[in-house]
């Protein structure tokens, strides 16, 4: 938490990453379980995003969908989306398929506060404007994933993004860390 690109940040991201790793340890290993009893495929998705100056990454998540969903419907899920697995609805209503993502922030390609990372074939189309985003390190959680979360349409998100990661502080940073639980119990925003 804090200013884009700060030791304290950095420091935050990996202090928060393994505390939660460590405390979530038991779900994150019952989470895998059930996914392989759930349905066939992998535990894990890796989708590739776009980060830090544009350059592409692979995200991680538990998957929720079936086993080679992209193949099966539109890139980006759906409302009702038929793909999604049982056990995928309750990983994705408690937000519980994100906490993969905590790695990707342990190896430095993403924060825990940040702008959403966006598919990287949305991005391709960004204009100028658009890829300031790319000045700020991704993050798990941020200021669009408080306001609005999926029903926002990527301009919306990337303007609301761009505007508050130019001005970010720790405090600010601080309260959408806490306001992001309020989210994910009231599952406001989310499909």
């Amino acid at each position: 938490m804090g200013k884009q690109g700060s030791c304290l940040k950095r420091f935050t991201d990996i202090v928060i990453s393994i505390i939660t790793i460590i405390i979530t340890s038991p779900i994150l290993l019952i989470s895998a379980l059930v996914i392989k009893i759930d349905s066939k495929g992998p535990v894990f998705f890796f989708h590739e995003r776009t980060g830090l100056k544009g350059k592409p990454f692979k995200m991680i998540k538990f998957r929720g969908m079936i086993d080679n969903a992209l193949l099966h419907g539109p890139g980006i899920t759906q409302v009702n989306d038929p793909r999604i697995t049982r056990v995928g609805k309750i990983l994705r209503r408690t937000s519980i398929d994100e906490l993969p993502q905590l790695f990707n922030v342990l190896k430095g390609e993403m924060s825990i506060i940040g702008p959403r990372p966006e598919i990287t074939s949305i991005t391709a189309s960004y204009s100028k404007e658009h890829q300031k985003v790319f000045e700020f390190l991704p993050g798990i959680t941020g200021i669009s994933q408080i306001n609005g979360r999926q029903t926002l349409t990527p301009e919306q998100r990337n303007k609301m993004e761009i505007e508050y990661y130019s001005n970010e502080t720790f405090w600010k940073d601080l309260r959408i860390f806490f306001v992001t639980f309020w989210v994910i119990v009231t599952n406001k925003g989310n499909i």
